[in-house]
């Protein structure tokens, strides 16, 4: 053959000899000449050494000449020889001809993968397994790719913005054992692939490509659609070689984390199909709400006495005949036959290295719904009455537009409509209890358009940190740890901080100046209580872990960091301390405040005397994580407990009994009013949201966020949008998620990532903006021995895409 004589002499040009790897992929060519098929040359990099890499160039230099009509690169073992500026150079010699380029473990090229994803490749077939990128970032042109892998890149968490619009042709897309949780900002990146027909994020046991299971198609034609919805929301199974793991496991952060595409894992990344949970080292101190050092979790699923932990999965490989009755579910089980649930065999139907999403409630319906082109999902083909499904579903979960609104309209047509006294925009708006209640009778339905107008539609929110400050001689970062912070009552630019430090700090955070400053006194203490006065609003109240409590005048805090603590002029009193402070909150008329901390008792201050008035002892059975008064009656005051109660109190009718009392099924983290006080909305742990009625603590909303199955997991919660929304983060997740606090439905996921490959972000608290419409601010820590803290504002309205 013409080809194998010019790379024998290119050999004999070079001086080298000839690779056996490279005889047999001659042979090859020749039987497929035979045999009329096509000429495919497979060049393995693994059996390649460097000086084979000048010899092979410089003999496929004129390919075009030889017949050949493919080349495929692939790297069978895991022992690669080559240099990786040899592999570039033979990627770049044969792009022009490339099919399949595939590499089973590319955790060691860095390298190459960067400028794949730079520079693009013209191949059809991409495998690129365990890859340690963090995010996907492609600015290269792949538009011949039709299939490509990223299984087992245990680092990988999402998308950048448009990473995927550079594949026009990408039909079939696997990520079977990846770390993607995000689900809104996961289908958002995936809708940009027009051709995408066949998806993976988890596989069938007996399925190794992306295609449908040809083994379950009959069990799935015979079943009932009801229980395939039940079955693929349940049946999320996390097996290795070494055994099944609980699913609960899978969200947090894996044994090496890696960077992103730009900042790619210096240190070895080794493949492996085992999740572990990412050991959380939470300060010690506290905020508002109660904060405990966490410790790695583990679930022995053997010894599980019922109900599995984790909300929507089965336990290890159980008897799908023998399935808890999970929420949601008895109705739906009464209606399918045994004889149905007989068609899924465990053995058959094993849900295999499932990414972190798959978890995500409704995952299967959600993604069908938003990517309408998709034909097979996770091995299995999504039939037209699943879709119709899967979009009432939809429907039912989800908000596509604040408000549930149908279309997106523009500011100008709102306002036309309304000079008009028209009443177009709300016809288009299905009759619903979400409709009765922002209906054009409200007072607010004017403006509840137009910021559903302005509202992105993007998932990727811009984002920004609050500025930092330096000392002076521009040495010490001040307010580097923030441990608090607090919107002022009235001027939208303002906000407190308080640090771990013990710092109090008052900045601008739209012009990034320096307002006031005030020090530590004495030894550091972290500030975990901030409370503005409502009536004189240029005063607050701040309290450290240490149990001081001090009364602030802001306009008597010098301007300029400084050394020295101003005692005398920025106190106007210093209470009685509180010890173990972990809250405190302010009454409407700034008469009273009171403070809570790691006791079951709460102090009772009189601000104008600086006294403290009373002690209300053993109002729960365990610690006080949150006390709260109300927005307008300065009388009436909530706490939550571990104990898992809720309570109402009145100071006029004492503290004897409470008003009513409410109960959660964990320990209840924090509780805050709805800025009319018709509302209160309770979070306990691991993702137990509600809003109950402040009149008799009535339930009125369940917010349904997946558990991850860690008592540790300490969810706290506010209201957005006044009382329209809800956002809601936890301490061992990086996601926030917006739900509407009239329906429950879910209208935004928020997802933070660290800028470090070893410290992972988690939600520490979090504020809505009471002056804007859907912006937020968000305290997120990394994850190490000295967490660093920061807060980064989150604006829903304008998106990164614009930047």
């Amino acid at each position: 053959m013409a080809f194998q004589l010019r790379y024998l002499g290119c050999c004999r040009k070079h001086q080298v000899q000839s690779n056996p790897s490279f005889l047999s992929s001659f042979l090859k060519l020749k039987n497929q000449t035979m045999c009329q098929e096509q000429c495919v040359l497979e060049i393995s990099v693994d059996q390649l050494v460097n000086s084979d890499v000048p010899t092979l160039i410089d003999a496929l230099s004129n390919i075009n000449l030889f017949g050949i009509d493919a080349i495929d690169v692939r790297q069978r073992s895991s022992c690669l020889q080559l240099d990786e500026d040899f592999v570039l150079s033979l990627l770049q010699a044969v792009n022009c001809k490339l099919r399949v380029v595939e590499f089973i473990d590319s955790s060691y090229l860095k390298k190459i993968l960067r400028d794949i994803w730079q520079n693009g490749l013209s191949c059809q077939t991409l495998y690129l397994q365990s890859s340690p990128m963090r995010k996907l970032n492609i600015s290269g042109k792949f538009l011949q790719l039709q299939t490509l892998n990223l299984d087992f890149s245990l680092s990988l968490t999402g998308f950048h913005i448009s990473c995927l619009s550079c594949m026009p042709k990408l039909m079939h897309l696997s990520m079977c054992g990846t770390r993607v949780a995000n689900l809104s900002m996961t289908c958002a990146a995936l809708s940009k692939l027009r051709s995408l027909t066949e998806l993976r994020f988890q596989n069938c046991l007996c399925c190794s490509g992306t295609g449908s299971c040809p083994t379950s198609e009959k069990a799935l034609s015979s079943a009932s659609s009801g229980a395939l919805s039940w079955f693929y929301q349940n049946m999320r199974i996390c097996k290795s070689d070494d055994g099944p793991l609980t699913n609960y496991e899978l969200p947090q952060s894996t044994i090496n984390e890696s960077l992103d595409l730009s900042e790619l894992n210096s240190s070895n990344h080794q493949c492996s199909d085992e999740f572990t949970k990412f050991d959380h080292q939470i300060s010690s101190e506290f905020m508002e709400e109660i904060l405990l050092p966490s410790t790695e979790v583990k679930i022995n699923t053997d010894e599980i006495d019922g109900e599995y932990p984790y909300d929507n999965g089965i336990s290890g490989h159980a008897d799908i005949g023998k399935v808890p009755n999970l929420p949601n579910q008895k109705d739906l089980l009464s209606s399918i036959h045994v004889k149905d649930l007989d068609q899924f065999s465990p053995r058959q139907y094993v849900s295999h290295h499932p990414s972190p999403v798959c978890f995500d409630k409704h995952y299967r319906e959600y993604m069908i719904s938003s990517l309408p082109c998709l034909k097979v999902l996770d091995n299995s083909s999504v039939t037209d009455t699943e879709r119709e499904n899967a979009n009432l579903i939809f429907k039912k979960h989800y908000e596509y537009l604040p408000y549930n609104r149908q279309c997106k309209e523009s500011v100008v047509s709102i306002l036309s409509n309304r000079e008009l006294g028209s009443n177009v925009s709300h016809k288009k708006v299905k009759s619903s209890h979400c409709q009765r209640n922002y209906s054009k009778g409200s007072r607010h339905s004017i403006s509840r358009s137009i910021s559903t107008a302005k509202m992105s539609s993007s998932p990727w929110p811009l984002l920004q940190l609050i500025p930092k400050f330096r000392n002076g001689a521009g040495e010490e970062v001040i307010g580097s740890n923030p441990r608090q912070f607090e919107y002022h009552p009235c001027n939208p630019s303002l906000m407190a901080l308080g640090t771990l430090d013990g710092e109090l700090v008052i900045i601008n955070h739209e012009s990034q100046k320096l307002v006031g400053y005030l020090p530590s006194v004495g030894a550091m203490h972290s500030i975990l209580g901030l409370c503005w006065l409502k009536n004189n609003p240029s005063k607050l109240i701040a309290g450290s872990d240490n149990g001081s409590l001090r009364l602030h005048d802001v306009c008597k805090m010098p301007s300029r960091v400084t050394g020295q603590y101003c005692s005398k002029d920025a106190a106007i009193h210093n209470f009685n301390e509180f010890e173990q402070l972990t809250s405190l909150s302010i009454n409407s008329t700034d008469e009273y405040f009171i403070a809570s901390g790691f006791s079951k008792h709460v102090a009772l201050y009189n601000i104008g005397s600086g006294k403290r008035v009373q002690i209300f002892k053993d109002l729960h059975q365990e610690h006080i994580n949150v006390v709260r008064f109300a927005n307008h009656s300065p009388t009436v005051f909530s706490t939550v407990s571990f104990d898992r109660k809720i309570k109402m109190w009145d100071l006029r009718q004492g503290t004897s009994q409470p008003c009513y009392t409410a109960s959660s099924t964990r320990g209840n983290v924090m509780v805050c009013f709805s800025p009319d006080d018709h509302y209160l909305l309770s979070s306990a742990v691991d993702n137990e949201v509600k809003q109950l009625l402040a009149v008799d603590g009535r339930l009125h909303t369940v917010f349904d966020i997946t558990s991850t199955g860690s008592n540790l997991n300490f969810t706290r919660s506010y209201y957005m949008n006044g009382r329209d929304y809800m956002i809601s983060g936890s301490c061992e997740e990086n996601i926030i998620r917006v739900c509407c606090t009239q329906t429950g439905r879910r209208l935004r996921d928020i997802s933070f990532e660290g800028k470090s490959s070893r410290n992972s972000m988690f939600v520490q608290s979090l504020r809505g903006d009471p002056f804007r419409v859907f912006h937020m601010s968000v305290l997120a820590a990394y994850s190490g021995h000295r967490s660093k803290t920061e807060i980064i504002k989150v604006n829903l309205v304008s998106s990164d895409e614009c930047q």
